[in-house]
């Protein structure tokens, strides 16, 4: 029986810093792909989810649920508030400038999200051992002050560019050589510290 990884930062885990390259503070952190259904803003029905540097390893992002987020009648589905989680969870890689996976992500419903509301998450790296990036968010409905409605946790391994560049199409890494803010992160040649 394998192990299940966890989402709590291990003794010795570090808050990692931010890396000289990564946004700065306040900025919107561009989509990765304009056809993401999480954050691309080309996705017909996609979350449209929009995110800002905080300021330390922090960010907080945002979205609408419309009617295409639906899972019981006007109310959000379970599993798309979780790829909202994801989605900002993952933008915190920006900050490190490396690109991840994830490899845990736990979510706690608290309240239900209904259709028309607007989720406000703040995100941040809890800690950092080796590859391993420990995240937490939490996300509050109709201001960023308003109840929580969901808590999440996740871990992200930081894996080399090729891992997203070999299944890329054609037409992707055209759009990116265009874009110098996602080609900046998607640099295949830098490195990543093991």
């Amino acid at each position: 029986m394998s192990r299940v990884a966890s989402t709590t930062p291990p003794p010795g885990a570090t808050i990692p810093v931010r890396h000289p390259e990564a946004p700065p503070t306040g900025s919107k952190i561009p989509s990765h792909f304009a056809h993401c259904f999480g954050c691309g803003e080309k996705h017909p029905t996609g979350l449209h989810l929009v995110a800002h540097v905080g300021n330390a390893m922090d960010i907080t992002a945002e979205f609408v649920v419309s009617q295409d987020h639906q899972g019981a009648p006007g109310l959000a589905h379970g599993g798309l508030l979780s790829l909202a989680f994801d989605e900002a969870l993952g933008k915190l890689m920006w900050l490190l400038r490396a690109p991840a996976v994830t490899a845990r992500l736990e979510t706690d419903f608290l309240k239900p999200v209904p259709m028309g509301s607007k989720l406000f998450i703040t995100a941040q790296i809890t800690g950092q051992v080796s590859r391993k990036v420990y995240c937490s968010a939490i996300g509050r409905l109709n201001s960023p002050e308003g109840d929580i409605a969901i808590k999440a946790a996740a871990l992200y391994v930081i894996v080399p560019m090729s891992h997203f560049l070999q299944n890329a199409p054609a037409d992707y890494l055209e759009a990116i050589s265009k874009t110098p803010e996602v080609l900046a992160f998607v640099d295949p040649n830098f490195e990543i510290n093991p």
